[in-house]
């Protein structure tokens, strides 16, 4: 009785490994799709929405956040006023002022250009 069971586990296997052998040996792919991968379909695509869904989510919650800042804040004050960029122009026009009044010209006599005399010619040989 152990034998002819044994004999009957080893003709299943043997059955079972030829088979699966011919099907990954066959060059025709196969075009019955499993019913689990469906599921996977689904389960990414719930997965990428439960994602879009937080995000937008936390998007929506900074932007209200940043609307109800104070508008008292001395931050949101100071740049508000737009009196930094006066002062940066201030303090260019100062910047300027001040390099013009460093600013000095050197004239160079023998440099510059005296119609009455002639430019001595190289001679050649």
């Amino acid at each position: 009785l152990v034998l002819s069971n044994d004999t009957a586990l080893n003709s299943l296997l043997s059955k079972l490994l030829q088979d699966y052998l011919e099907q990954t040996n066959s060059s025709a792919p196969s075009q019955v799709r499993s019913p689990s991968s469906n599921l996977e379909i689904i389960y990414v695509l719930l997965m990428i929405g439960l994602f879009g869904f937080f995000t937008v989510g936390v998007m929506l919650t900074n932007i209200r956040a940043r609307r109800l800042e104070d508008s008292r804040d001395p931050y949101n004050t100071y740049i508000a006023t737009d009196v930094w960029h006066k002062k940066d122009r201030e303090y260019f026009q100062a910047k300027l002022i001040e390099n013009y009044k460093l600013c000095c010209v050197f004239e160079n006599q023998l440099a510059v250009e005296q119609p009455s005399m002639q430019i001595p010619e190289a001679k050649s040989s």
